[in-house]
């Protein structure tokens, strides 16, 4: 036949491209998102976002859960049993209290120990030992009583500024006087 027929070969297709190692453009995008991560995890604490119409508080603290907590509480107030109104109140100023000073501080306080505890660790000076006697006395009192509805507004207020008072004094301290 043909001479040098037996050198020749039959025709092989193309290997596939192998997933691994990965090329230069995956290292490079890889090393990218891990720089892009420690940077979020770096400075973390600088991209905290305030939302405009609530300038005092800052999206995923504490003081910012308990605003919106307490706007809710306020909300439902007039429509809600007042003894429901005063319970989540009182939840609600138990953990603020404990957000801000600990729990050994307020956790184990009832009854006048505890609003005098509230008067003399409240910034915006509210008067808890006279005006809260309402916390004590709505889980007992009968049901209905309009008046201590507006007493717990009142309150309620009350512990919203507590939280508001805070955050200002925590934000004059960060910006230096111009």
């Amino acid at each position: 036949m043909f001479p040098g027929v037996e050198q020749l070969r039959d025709i092989h297709g193309i290997q596939g491209v192998p997933w691994w190692p990965p090329g230069l453009g995956w290292w490079l995008l890889t090393a990218a998102v891990l720089a892009l991560a420690f940077l979020i995890w770096r400075f973390r604490a600088k991209l905290r976002v305030t939302i405009p119409p609530v300038p005092f508080f800052t999206v995923g603290s504490w003081r910012w859960d308990a605003a919106r907590r307490l706007r809710d509480l306020r909300q439902r107030a007039g429509t809600q049993d007042s003894k429901q109104t005063a319970g989540e109140l009182s939840e609600l100023l138990r953990r603020i209290a404990m957000a801000r000073l600990g729990r050994d501080a307020c956790a184990g306080l009832t009854g006048q120990d505890w609003l005098a505890w509230l008067q003399g660790n409240d910034p915006s000076g509210f008067d808890w030992s006279r005006r809260g006697q309402a916390l004590l006395e709505v889980p007992y009192a009968p049901p209905a009583d309009p008046k201590r509805s507006q007493e717990l507004l009142m309150l309620i207020d009350a512990a919203y500024d507590w939280v508001e008072v805070e955050e200002r004094k925590k934000e004059a301290r960060r910006k230096p006087d111009v």
